[in-house]
């Protein structure tokens, strides 16, 4: 399997004088991801541009966020591929994902990279996930209460001290599961910002922790960068209670999160954070 970093001679110019030495770059490979379901043949659900690393996860956080099961046990197993034709490099770029019954959500084949399709708006984007999250079990509840705007405003902070792929090349994005504490669950990273979710999503739902209990009741999901539609989606599917970001979020993201109940905040850094969506509170 390739290396989530990897090194390269470049050139750096600084005020006119250059200098030769070796830099480190993200890496970025295809993968595709296939659904195995009993007494039918397998189907591709889609290909994403990912950093190689947590493939597993990000399967796993992909096909729940895609509907396509709703928890560990709608799970037989993730592994990759062993096709005959493939060769040593692409076995390592296709997983399969078998299922224990069918999908609980067919799916149209497509590519992961391009999400925002055409000739869909936004309110049947918003009904689409609105049906998706009613069929699932009920979102948990903060054992410790509903997240305070401070307590999101840290959470950048937090996520940043774990981004060790971020500090060797500057090119990747982060995403975190937390603790109502400010404690962490996990950190996962990748060259993009929604399979940096998936993965981390994944991690938990492979763990057997989503919606089973109080290991993941009140977590907030932390981002890098702006906050769009699919990333509330994915967090709307998964049952965290808030969303944050270092960025701002996006009209469709504010009301999705209005329709769902998650907490939204976005532009937390030294201090500061805009809240745009908590049930817990009118706005003024």
């Amino acid at each position: 399997m390739t290396a989530p970093t990897s090194r390269r001679r470049v050139v750096e110019w600084v005020d006119g004088v250059s200098r030769a030495h070796e830099d480190r770059l993200i890496a970025e490979e295809p993968l595709e991801i296939r659904i195995s379901a009993p007494g039918s043949s397998d189907r591709r659900l889609g290909v994403t541009m990912r950093t190689p690393g947590h493939d597993f996860e990000l399967a796993a956080g992909l096909v729940l966020a895609e509907g396509v099961v709703n928890s560990r046990d709608d799970l037989a197993g993730i592994a990759y591929c062993t096709d005959a034709d493939l060769t040593d490099a692409q076995r390592f770029n296709v997983v399969t994902v078998a299922l224990t019954g069918p999908p609980t959500r067919t799916w149209q084949e497509r590519s992961l990279r391009a999400t925002s399709a055409c000739g869909v708006c936004g309110t049947d984007s918003l009904d689409e996930v609105e049906t998706l999250v009613a069929g699932l079990p009920e979102r948990p509840v903060a054992v410790d209460g509903a997240w305070e705007p401070f307590a999101l405003a840290s959470l950048p902070d937090e996520l940043r001290r774990h981004q060790r792929h971020f500090d060797r090349t500057g090119g990747a994005h982060a995403a975190g599961l937390f603790r109502p504490d400010g404690t962490v669950v996990v950190v996962r990273e990748d060259v993009g910002r929604h399979n940096a979710v998936d993965k981390a999503v994944g991690h938990c739902l492979l763990e057997g922790s989503l919606r089973e209990g109080l290991p993941t009741a009140g977590l907030a999901l932390c981002t890098s960068g702006r906050i769009g539609f699919e990333i509330v989606q994915k967090a709307a599917v998964a049952g965290v209670t808030a969303v944050v970001g270092v960025g701002a979020p996006t009209t469709l993201a504010a009301r999705l999160c209005d329709r769902t109940g998650l907490t939204l905040a976005g532009f937390a850094r030294d201090g500061r954070v805009v809240v745009y969506a908590d049930p817990t509170l009118d706005a003024p």
